[in-house]
């Protein structure tokens, strides 16, 4: 993990008065690792690595920190989570490409899809909390392996 990532939501978490914890960092940064999304339980297998006293609530708690800062996504279908591409924006759209068969996550901004997003949302002057938009299927490297 590049220092300067963390450094960055460190900064992040400073200015907006709040604080990553040990824990919260942990977490975020086996997140970070993965080009898959991570369950809640494989980041608590992974965290006892570390901390062996870790407990589910632990993690869950960090995943709801992370979450509501934005530095992270749920995969909603598979709940599970991923990185976020623009982390600290607390609010934007965003687009996942789910392999099914490797489990890897790639997040997408397309700025055609978000004007259009933006443009329902005010014509029904709606104010979103959340947006990730889920697509499955099959990855180039999966794709390429079946050939």
């Amino acid at each position: 993990m590049k220092q300067s990532l963390i450094q960055q939501i460190e900064a992040i978490c400073s200015d907006r008065g709040v604080r990553l914890t040990p824990q919260r960092r942990l977490v975020f940064e086996l997140i970070s690792k993965n080009k898959k999304a991570s369950s809640a339980y494989e980041l608590l297998e992974q965290l006892k690595a570390v901390e062996p006293q870790a407990k589910p609530p632990t993690v869950y708690r960090a995943l709801d920190f992370l979450l509501e800062q934005g530095f992270i996504h749920r995969v909603e279908s598979t709940n599970s989570f991923v990185s976020c591409c623009s982390f600290g924006e607390q609010k934007h759209f965003s687009h996942l490409l789910i392999c099914d068969k490797c489990g890897n996550v790639v997040e997408l901004q397309d700025d055609n899809l978000i004007a259009l997003l933006d443009k329902n949302i005010d014509k029904h002057q709606f104010q979103f909390s959340n947006h990730v938009i889920e697509s499955h299927g099959t990855c180039k490297n999966c794709s390429s392996l079946e050939k």
